[in-house]
């Protein structure tokens, strides 16, 4: 299957690509699919009624070029220009991390945190596509929620899902780094965030689909908790009392997220499980400062 291939059934040219994807991919059929899908408007379920149809010369060239693509490693959502994520589709760019399945379960656990509240004021630390933010404000109508990122390009792509998905008009975005976006007077019920939290030198950063990711939205200092170190050090001053902090980190990282909010003070830590079964975000209430931390 290459450049210069000429048009042929969509059966064969599916079993080719899968083929080809097949080094770079765990699912090289289903990506061939979605691919051919991308460039005839089609769902995959047209490919079983319709398998020996032949393409167009444009519609192959335009298929092959997204395998090849693929093939060199490029995410498959930067590819389309789209992620599927809490049953919507969120636009993606390369300016912006690719929406994670295991980010739902900060969605999850952000929307049975103010599940009792009315009106709730929600903020979203390092928005990105908004995917946290938009989810959260289409599930609450009701909710008051602000989503800052540091990146103009971001903004843009999460202010243009906020419109396309029926909430521009409700979700208030800022550009600064972390809380420096938000005025002093502002208060809480709940902040989110899905920070950096990879730590620089990680090997994996060179490697899949990270390599390919924007680095300052991935990895944060040696550690990889600078930034949720930032983050929980100025929440302290915009959560209201009994306010949430709500984090989503690496699976090893629970112990000392935990140890870095006992130490600033926050209190009632809980960590909450992704379903791989990983401690994946840390949830804590500002209050009295803890007398010490088990390291």
């Amino acid at each position: 299957m290459t450049e210069t291939s000429p048009p042929g059934r969509i059966s064969e040219l599916i079993t080719a690509a899968a083929e080809q994807l097949k080094a770079r991919s765990e699912n090289p059929h289903f990506e061939a699919e979605v691919l051919l899908s991308e460039v005839l408007g089609r769902n995959r379920s047209y490919f079983r009624a319709y398998g020996d149809q032949i393409l167009s010369e444009s519609q192959n060239n335009a298929f092959l070029d997204l395998v090849q693509r693929r093939q060199s490693g490029q995410p498959i959502a930067y590819l389309l220009g789209y992620r599927e994520f809490w049953r919507h589709r969120f636009k993606v760019s390369p300016e912006v991390l690719i929406p994670r399945h295991e980010t739902e379960t900060l969605v999850e656990a952000a929307l049975e945190e103010i599940r009792d509240q009315t009106k709730p004021s929600v903020l979203d630390l390092g928005t990105g596509s908004g995917i946290i933010a938009i989810s959260i404000g289409l599930e609450r109508r009701d909710a008051r929620v602000i989503a800052t990122d540091k990146s103009p390009a971001a903004l843009k792509i999460a202010k243009a899902n906020a419109c396309h998905l029926g909430c521009g008009e409700t979700i208030r975005f800022f550009e600064g780094d972390w809380l420096s976006a938000i005025p002093k007077h502002k208060r809480f019920d709940l902040i989110v965030s899905n920070p950096p939290y990879i730590a620089e030198d990680d090997p994996h950063l060179e490697s899949g689909d990270l390599q390919f990711e924007p680095r300052q939205a991935l990895s944060s200092g040696p550690d990889g908790l600078n930034d949720i170190r930032k983050i929980a050090q100025g929440a302290r001053h915009y959560l209201k009392p009994q306010g949430i902090l709500m984090i989503e980190h690496g699976f090893n990282q629970a112990k000392p997220v935990k140890c870095l909010l006992e130490t600033l003070g926050f209190s009632a830590i809980q960590s909450v499980q992704d379903l791989a079964g990983h401690l994946r975000i840390t949830r804590a209430s500002y209050g009295t400062p803890q007398a010490s931390c088990t390291k």
